[in-house]
Order: C-alpha cells, then sequence, then structure tokens
C-alpha cells in the first residue's frame, strides 16, 4: 500500500499569484478548509512546498 497524505486548503487563492492558484487547482484544493487525500510523492510534496502559506499537511498514513 503506497503512503498517502491528507493536505489542507488553509488559505485563500484571492490576491495570489496565477502560478499559486494553479498549484492549488493541481492540488485538487479550490475552496477554503477542504482536504484531499493524496499519494506521497516528490511532486506532491514540491507542489506542498511551494504554497505552504495556503495548504497544511493534516496527516500522514503509511
Amino acid at each position: 500500500m503506497a503512503k498517502t497524505i491528507v493536505v489542507k486548503q488553509i488559505g485563500s487563492p484571492i490576491r495570489r499569484p496565477e502560478i499559486q492558484r494553479q498549484t492549488l487547482i493541481g492540488l485538487g484544493l479550490n475552496k477554503m478548509h477542504r482536504t484531499r487525500e493524496l499519494e506521497d510523492t516528490p511532486s506532491v510534496r514540491g507542489m506542498i512546498n511551494k504554497i505552504p502559506h495556503l495548504v497544511e499537511i493534516v496527516e500522514e498514513r503509511g
């Protein structure tokens, strides 16, 4: 079984650069306080590291 992480959006994309908005959409988030369970891969971690002020990792499942 692959490792997964639960990501929650904590910041609004309003008045943010377009690349940050697109990164949120790439993670499957678009509204405040939504959560997604994503596979823990280097690409997903990189997307999270680009917008740490907009998302938080709630849980890591292994």
